[in-house]
C-alpha cells in the first residue's frame, strides 16, 4: 500500500513507526528538513520538503497513485487542505485528518466532512485516543492496558505478573482446580521480549505480560483470582501540561472517587491556560524534575503518575523518580520502543505506546478483512479485531479450526444473541456473530484473506 504521510512530528512519527512494520511504501511531508531527516534516519521512507496543502508537493509525493494520505500535522487547516487536494486533484481513495481544535471536532458541525464538502474519510484526534486510553487504565488499578470490547459486554486486560501472584507456576491446564471460577481467555503473554498464545501445558511465571479477555461482569472476580487487587487510584501526578493532560484532568474533576489532581508544566504560558480552563486541578508551573517542585506537588502521597511529554526521556525519567518517591504506580507515553528493555526493568511502570494507540483509530481503514473495530496491543506485536460473520461470509457454518488460521493467532471470543462464549476449536461460526480475534503482527495478511 503507498501511503503519504503529513507531518513528521511526534504523531506522524508514531503513524510511520507503526506502517513501517508492514509491506507499505511510505512517503512522509514536513516542512521542517530537521525533522525529515530524523525520520528518514529511523526509517526507510521517502522524505518530501513542503507544505502538504500544496498541489505541487502532493505530486511530488506521488499523489495520483497513492492509496491513502494521512494527514497528521500540527495545523488543522494544513490538514483538511491537504485532504481536499488530495481528493480534488488526485482522487486519493482513503482520506485521513488529525484534527486538534475542539471546534472542528464538535459534534453539531459533523456534516462538514464528506464528499460534498470537505472530502475527509476519518478524523483522528491522538492525543484525545490516548487521554481516553490512559482513563480506562486508571479505571482498574494494576492494569497496563484496557480494551472495552463488544459492545463493552467483553474487555481485554493485560496486566504484568508478579511473585504474589497465586497462579503462578501453575500449568494453564490445571489452573482451575486453584480457581474454579475463572473464566477468561488468555490470547497472548509477553515474556523476555517476545509475545505468544499460551498452550495448555505452559505455565505463569513473574515478570509475564499477560492479556486476556474476561466478561465484563467478571473483572472483579478475576482480578482477585491473580491477585491484581491494588487501592483505587484517588491521588493523581500527572507529568508535562499538553492537550492529553488537559483532557485527562477535565475527565478526572468530573470523577467523585478523585480527591486530587495535580499538573507540573515547565512552560509558564501552558500552565497559566491549563489554571483558567481546569477549575478543580492544581497546575504547578515549574521543573517537573525539580525536588522542590515535587514536593510542592506532594509526590509522596501520590498513588499514580502520568507522564506525558513530548520526549520520551522526560517521561522515562519522570516515572523513575516518582518510583523512587514511592509512588505504587507510574505512567509513561513514549513514542520509541527502543526503551522497552528500560521500561521492563522498572516494576508496575505502564508504558503507553503513542504508536500503538494512535494507530488503532486508523487501523480499520488499513486492514483489508470486514473489521467492525480494530486495536493495536502493547507495543506492537498483534492486534485485537472484531469481525461480523455475515450472510455472504464464507466462514458462516465453518467451525473455528475449518477457518484455518495460524497457530500464532486466534479467535479469543464470541459475541452471540447478547452473550459471551470462549469458544473451541469445534465450535462452528453463525450468521450474526461478532468475532473477537488476536492477529500476530507477522499474521495479518494471511488472516486478512481468511476473513476478507
Amino acid at each position: 500500500m503507498k501511503i503519504i504521510v503529513c507531518g513528521a512530528g511526534s504523531v506522524g512519527k508514531s503513524i510511520v513507526g507503526y506502517l513501517t512494520q508492514g509491506n507499505n511504501d511510505i512517503i512522509v511531508i514536513d516542512t521542517d528538513q530537521k525533522k525529515l531527516d530524523e525520520i528518514s534516519k529511523e526509517w526507510d521512507i521517502q522524505p518530501i520538503l513542503g507544505s502538504a496543502s500544496y498541489p505541487g508537493i502532493l505530486e511530488k509525493a506521488g499523489a495520483k497513485h497513492a492509496d491513502m494520505l494521512i494527514a497528521a500535522t500540527n495545523y488543522d487547516e494544513v490538514n483538511l487542505m491537504a485532504c481536499q487536494v488530495a481528493y480534488s486533484l488526485f482522487n486519493v481513495p482513503k482520506r485521513i485528518a488529525r484534527i486538534n481544535s475542539s471546534d472542528f471536532l464538535d459534534p453539531q458541525w459533523g456534516t462538514l466532512y464528506n464528499d460534498e464538502n470537505i472530502p475527509v474519510d476519518l478524523i483522528i484526534s491522538p492525543e484525545i485516543e490516548i487521554a481516553k486510553f490512559i482513563l480506562d487504565i486508571l479505571k482498574i488499578p494494576g492494569t497496563s492496558e484496557v480494551l472495552p470490547l463488544a459492545d463493552k459486554k467483553l474487555y481485554l486486560l493485560a496486566f504484568r505478573c508478579q511473585n504474589t501472584c497465586p497462579l503462578i507456576k501453575t500449568p494453564l491446564v490445571h489452573m482451575e482446580r486453584l480457581a474454579p471460577d475463572l473464566d477468561i481467555s488468555i490470547v497472548s503473554i509477553s515474556r523476555g521480549g517476545r509475545s505468544f498464545i499460551p498452550r495448555e501445558e505452559d505455565i505463569i511465571v513473574p515478570g509475564d505480560e499477560i492479556y486476556f479477555l474476561v466478561s465484563a461482569d467478571r473483572i472483579d472476580e478475576t482480578i482477585r483470582d491473580f491477585g491484581m487487587e491494588r487501592t483505587n487510584n484517588e491521588k493523581i501526578l500527572i507529568f508535562g501540561g499538553n492537550r492529553i493532560a488537559g483532557y485527562i484532568a477535565s475527565k478526572l474533576e468530573q470523577d467523585d472517587n478523585i480527591l486530587s489532581c495535580k499538573i507540573i508544566e515547565e512552560d509558564a504560558k501552558s500552565a497559566q491556560i491549563l489554571a483558567k480552563t481546569l477549575s478543580n486541578t492544581v497546575v504547578i508551573n515549574g521543573e517537573m524534575m525539580s525536588d522542590v517542585i515535587l514536593e510542592e506537588a506532594g509526590i509522596e502521597n501520590t498513588d499514580v503518575t502520568i507522564a506525558v511529554t513530548s520526549k520520551d526521556k522526560d517521561n522515562l525519567l519522570a516515572s523513575l523518580l516518582a518510583k523512587k518517591s514511592g509512588v505504587p504506580s507510574a505512567i509513561s507515553v513514549v513514542n520509541s520502543r527502543s526503551y522497552d528493555n528500560l521500561v521492563d526493568n522498572i516494576v508496575d511502570n505502564i508504558i503507553v505506546d503513542r504508536s500503538s494507540v494512535t494507530i488503532s483509530a486508523i487501523l480499520q481503514e488499513l486492514r483489508r478483512a470486514r473489521i467492525v473495530n480494530a486495536y493495536s496491543l502493547g507495543r506492537g506485536f498483534g492486534e485485537i479485531w472484531e469481525v461480523r460473520i455475515d450472510a455472504d461470509s464464507l466462514n458462516a457454518s465453518r467451525s473455528i479450526r475449518e477457518a484455518g488460521l495460524p497457530r500464532t493467532s486466534m479467535v479469543g471470543a464470541i459475541y452471540r444473541n447478547g452473550e459471551i462464549i470462549f469458544p473451541l476449536p469445534e465450535d462452528k461460526m453463525q450468521i450474526g456473530d461478532l468475532l473477537v480475534l488476536f492477529v500476530s503482527s507477522n499474521d495479518i495478511k494471511k488472516v486478512e484473506k481468511i476473513f476478507s
